[in-house]
């Protein structure tokens, strides 16, 4: 039982010494080579939405920010994440990080327009980041090679 213990104790402390390592230790950005994602947001869960944005994240630190093209569309309910991070400043914070690091994120007009918001409802938002339409935007992206994905 004792030994258990030790194996345990052991197996945990290996854990969480690779967890303080830096994420870029074990990324072999190479492997990977150029990526071109579109992440899928139009649902107003707020766990589900963060937890997109920490894919996203996941995916740059694997691939490395100069091999990757990345845009997050929003339309629908998914408009919820400009809008709660306007007074969420950790939210906030993962947005202005991944944009700081080339994520695009592309906002439906067709949404805004049936929900009355304008740029200035939604967090860093501006004219520029509004699309006509949040479906085809995703079906452009898709046809010039993104990889779709709706976490």
């Amino acid at each position: 039982m004792k030994n258990m213990i030790k194996k345990i104790f052991t197996l945990l402390s290996f854990g969480f010494a690779l967890f303080a390592l830096p994420t870029q230790t074990f990324a072999d950005t190479s492997k990977y080579g150029q990526q071109k994602v579109v992440y899928h947001i139009n649902y107003d869960s707020l766990e589900r939405q963060i937890g997109a944005l920490g894919n996203a994240q996941n995916q740059i630190d694997a691939v490395g920010e100069s091999n990757m093209e990345t845009t997050i569309v929003m339309h629908g309910k998914g408009l919820t994440l400009l809008q709660v991070a306007k007074t969420n400043g950790d939210l906030a914070s993962k947005i202005k990080a991944l944009k700081m690091q080339g994520v695009k994120f592309a906002v439906c007009n067709k949404t805004m327009e049936k929900q009355k918001l304008t740029v200035a409802d939604l967090f860093d938002a501006t004219q520029q980041d509004v699309v006509p339409s949040g479906v085809a935007e995703l079906s452009y992206l898709q046809s010039k090679g993104y990889t779709y994905l709706r976490p």
